[in-house]
């Protein structure tokens, strides 16, 4: 039972992250061979200030 784990800065629409999640599913189903049915997309948004790259934080684009 695959499990992908996607993390985003927050402000991304449930229609949009429905297209990921299927790309996603898309994507495994064909090169695993796991079932649709086994595959699950979670997301995680993150909030404006929870990233730093090389010791600054960077704002969402």
């Amino acid at each position: 039972m695959p499990f992908v784990h996607v993390e985003l800065f927050e402000g991304r629409t449930l229609a949009q992250k429905a297209a990921i999640a299927k790309e996603i599913t898309e994507s495994i189903t064909k090169h695993a061979g796991a079932p649709a049915s086994a595959i699950n997309v979670i997301f995680t948004d993150l909030p404006e200030g929870t990233l730093f790259q090389a010791g600054e934080m960077r704002k969402k684009n």
